[in-house]
């Protein structure tokens, strides 16, 4: 009789997962391509015949925002990721359905204008509220919070980045950050749907690169690469904790809002590159370091990119964009990695291979910024059509980035000061 009690309770488990990952499958694969077709329309134009609008266009993005939250949303803010974990950690707490239409409006209206962030985060909150609904409408058992949660970021992040064993393990470290048998039912489930549905609708990768193979006397290159990429990821959580609580402070809204917008906008006039989430600025970069001799002017290009992603991220952040440390991050480490190689290739004779290292920089970066070097690795290694032929480098980098991170300073953005209402994304 309790086996069959346990049995039937799974079965109703696998069933809600397969239709929480259904529906956040669909949210996340809108909400990408919605961004996409925006973002690019809105940049080309601007950058073509009024590059003068880069300075305000952040600021049009945030105060439609800001005027959202406080009508149409009734003042009730979203909080990025901390939230989740604080519902999951207490059980009475919940996500309220608002948040679904909020976070999917807000980031997609963040990135489109410019606000230089990604939609990764507004996705994952969003659809881990589609998860705690579900758990709400008592879909399955009681005791299923956190899988129904956990289903649907699944899903969320497995479209986004076309990699079903990404969304799991993010899922797993970031989200659960423990696994058990209903875990692995219930975002099993949710990948299975995700995988599906990638293979039928949307399998492309993010970058439209082949990578070389990699040779082993390139290794210690790959390690120092990855302890550079620890640091920065180190620098990116300094400056949006230190960033949005200095923003915080800043009782009038219009101040508070214009003073980031337009300090972002003004940057992004400068480095057009730092538009959105910045991904067809990395394509850009990458064709430009395959293609062309690398100058002096592109080094220091590069260097400028590595040390104001992350200032204009966390301005965004600051000044009320919704988003998160996901797409800087990636963003960031590549450009990291392309300027690694680059220097060494033109100033000690090296023949280090850009893209190579623009993978790993990635992935170390990404792995220091949100402790996930496991979702690190797999993520990065579906970037590009044959990634996994560098697993072994990304693997060194994820896992070295991370520990010097730690080391470093042994929270990140989503973990700092989580108990006493800090509300970093």
């Amino acid at each position: 009789m309790r086996n069959k009690i346990f049995t039937y309770h799974y079965v109703k488990l696998i069933i809600t997962s397969l239709l929480i990952g259904l529906v956040c499958a669909i949210i996340a694969e809108s909400l990408k391509h919605l961004t996409e077709h925006f973002e690019e329309v809105i940049f080309e134009r601007v950058k073509s015949d009024y590059p003068g609008w880069f300075f305000i266009l952040p600021s049009v993005g945030i105060t439609i925002i800001y005027f959202l939250r406080k009508y149409a949303f009734k003042n009730r803010k979203n909080k990025g990721i901390t939230e989740i974990y604080k519902t999951l950690d207490q059980r009475k707490d919940h996500l309220p359905f608002f948040k679904i239409p909020s976070h999917y409006i807000n980031g997609f209206f963040t990135v489109i204008f410019g606000g230089s962030t990604g939609i990764e985060v507004s996705t994952v909150v969003a659809t881990a509220t589609v998860g705690n609904v579900a758990y709400k409408k008592q879909m399955a058992a009681y005791a299923f919070k956190r899988e129904m949660i956990c289903a649907g970021v699944t899903a969320g992040v497995a479209v986004l980045f076309a990699s079903p064993i990404a969304g799991w393990l993010f899922a797993m470290e970031v989200i659960a950050r423990k696994i058990n048998k209903s875990l692995i039912i219930s975002c099993t489930t949710s990948a299975i749907v995700a995988g599906l549905f990638i293979y039928f609708f949307d399998g492309h990768t993010l970058l439209p690169f082949t990578i070389d193979n990699w040779k082993w006397s390139a290794f210690p290159f790959f390690f120092f690469l990855s302890l550079m990429g620890g640091a920065l990821a180190t620098y990116f959580t300094l400056a949006v904790i230190k960033i949005k609580d200095g923003f915080s402070k800043i009782n009038n809204n219009f101040i508070r809002v214009n003073l980031g917008a337009i300090t972002v906008g003004t940057l992004i006039y400068f480095l057009p590159f730092l538009f959105g989430d910045s991904y067809h600025g990395l394509k850009e970069v990458l064709e430009h370091s395959l293609e062309a001799k690398i100058g002096n002017s592109f080094i220091l290009t590069l260097l400028l990119l590595v040390f104001l992603k992350p200032i204009a991220s966390s301005l965004t952040l600051g000044a009320g964009g919704d988003g998160g440390v996901f797409a800087p991050s990636i963003v960031a480490g590549a450009v990291l990695g392309v300027l690694f190689a680059s220097l060494c290739n033109k100033f000690f004779g090296t023949h280090l291979l850009v893209l190579n290292f623009a993978l790993v920089g990635a992935a170390a970066t990404l792995s220091a910024a949100i402790h996930a070097p496991l979702t690190a690795l797999f993520l990065v290694c579906n970037l590009v059509p044959n990634g996994f032929s560098l697993f072994l480098p990304l693997l060194l980098a994820a896992f070295v980035a991370k520990s010097f991170a730690v080391l470093l300073l042994p929270y990140n953005v989503y973990t700092y000061n989580l108990n006493s209402g800090h509300s970093q994304k």
